[in-house]
C-alpha cells in the first residue's frame, strides 16, 4: 500500500470509474496533504491551474454555444414573423385582385407569391413590389409561373415598374446581404402599420 509523500500515512487504493483517484495518482492523501500539494507545491499549482483553465474553458464554450443557439433561434423566429407580417399585408392589399401570373379569379387561399425567388434574392425577400397575390397552382405547381408573372406585372402596373424590379434584382446579385435583427424589427413594424392602415381604410 502506498504512503502519502507528505504525512507518510497509508493511502487506500481506490478507483473512480476504473481510474485511480488523484490522491493515489500523485501520492498524497485526502487528509489535507492533497490540498496542500495543489496550493503550495509549484507542480501542484501548475496542475491545478491547468485543470481550472480546462474546466472554465469548457463552461465558457458551453455558455457561448447556448447563447449563439438562442440568438440564432431568436433571429429565425423574428425572420418568420416578419415574413408573416409582410405576407399578411400583401394578401390584404391584393384581396379581390386576380392571380398576378395567370389572371385566375381571386380566392381567399391565394398565396403571397414572389416574382424573384425569396431564397435567391435576399433584398427582395420582403420587398412589397416583388410580392403579389398568386394562386396556389402558379405558386406551388408552376414554380411561380415567371413568364405569366412578368406579363401580369406589366399589365397591372407598367413596363417601367418591371424594369425597376429587374434593376433591383441585378443589384441584389452584386451585393452580399443578410437580414439582421434591427432591420427585421423595423420591416415587421412597417408591414404591421401598413396592414392596420389598410384595414382601417376598408372599415
Amino acid at each position: 500500500m502506498k504512503k502519502c509523500k507528505n504525512c507518510k500515512e497509508p493511502i487506500k487504493y481506490t478507483e473512480r470509474n476504473g481510474l485511480k483517484t488523484y490522491a493515489h495518482k500523485y501520492g498524497y492523501c485526502f487528509n489535507g496533504c492533497l490540498a496542500d500539494y495543489y496550493l503550495n507545491n509549484p507542480e501542484g499549482k501548475e496542475r491545478l491551474n491547468k485543470a481550472t483553465i480546462k474546466a472554465t474553458k469548457h463552461r465558457k464554450d458551453l455558455e457561448t454555444a447556448k447563447e449563439e443557439h438562442k440568438n440564432n433561434k431568436s433571429l429565425s423566429w423574428l425572420l418568420q414573423n416578419t415574413v408573416n407580417a409582410c405576407h399578411d399585408y400583401i394578401k390584404e392589399r391584393d384581396k379581390g385582385k386576380p392571380c398576378i401570373s395567370c389572371n385566375e379569379a381571386w380566392h381567399s387561399d391565394f398565396h403571397a407569391g414572389h416574382f424573384y425567388k425569396a431564397e435567391l434574392f435576399s433584398t427582395l425577400k420582403l420587398d412589397e413590389t416583388n410580392i403579389h397575390g398568386q394562386c396556389i397552382g402558379c405558386n406551388n405547381f408552376k414554380d411561380g409561373n415567371e413568364s405569366g408573372y412578368r406579363v401580369g406585372l406589366i399589365k397591372r402596373y407598367s413596363k417601367g415598374f418591371l424594369d425597376l424590379l429587374d434593376s433591383k434584382a441585378l443589384l441584389d446579385k452584386k451585393t452580399s446581404f443578410k437580414w439582421d435583427r434591427e432591420q427585421l424589427k423595423k420591416t415587421r413594424q412597417y408591414y404591421k402599420q401598413k396592414l392596420k392602415k389598410l384595414l382601417d381604410y376598408e372599415n
